[in-house]
């Protein structure tokens, strides 16, 4: 492939860092992992932004988490077509093969995806293009914008609110998949939300008897 280029100095040496780091009881890990197959209990659906930690926060290690990441931490309608669906696939693969116990939608504070739908929905002229791959899934929220924009508020507790939304559809959008239904039903899976704020660390989950966010 003429146009890959070989790895930039900063990379290897950060890789040969990290090699030294786990050349103990970290390699010792890996390697059963790499024997014995993953078992993860729980899967993190989050936003790609680079400030997102998204396992780090529980501590995590190699094998701990499944993890997806899309822009906006957004899950699809389920929608059985014939199109490539890939956040689709991810879900499927985890509650079917992997069987998780725990599947969490992490949103998180300053998310420029979430920003990006709020103005889109405005007719914002910073707006990402309507027709560009990320206008397109950033109507995923939608629903969650409607939502927001009938409360009136400023534009800084309306992103808020839909941090929060982005949250709440991909729960609802994922209810939807019949293998997750099917799951939650008969016990062997839990939804789960939570909210990031990448300021200071903190962490909220979703309450559904209270229809509200706490702290954790």
């Amino acid at each position: 492939m003429e146009n890959a280029r070989p790895l930039p100095t900063f990379l290897i040496e950060r890789y040969r860092l990290w090699q030294a780091r786990v050349a103990t009881k970290g390699r010792a890990h890996l390697a059963a992992l790499a024997n014995d197959g993953q078992r993860p209990r729980a899967m993190i659906i989050a936003c790609c932004d680079s400030r997102v930690m998204a396992t780090a926060v529980f501590g995590g290690e190699a094998g701990d988490f499944f993890v997806h990441r899309n822009i906006a931490n957004l899950v699809p309608r389920f929608t059985p077509d014939s199109a490539v669906r890939g956040t689709s696939a991810t879900i499927e693969y985890a509650v079917t093969v992997l069987k998780v116990r725990h599947l969490i939608v992490m949103g998180h504070h300053g998310c420029g995806g979430v920003a990006g739908c709020y103005d889109l929905m405005s007719g914002h002229e910073n707006a990402p293009p309507a027709d560009s791959f990320v206008g397109r899934w950033l109507t995923i929220l939608e629903p969650g914008f409607d939502r927001v924009a009938a409360l009136g508020l400023p534009r800084a507790e309306a992103l808020r609110a839909l941090e929060h939304q982005a949250i709440l559809v991909s729960l609802e959008n994922l209810i939807e998949f019949p293998f997750v239904a099917a799951a939650v039903a008969a016990g062997r899976l839990q939804l789960h939300g939570i909210w990031k704020d990448i300021s200071d660390g903190d962490l909220d989950f979703y309450d559904a008897t209270t229809d509200s966010f706490h702290d954790v």
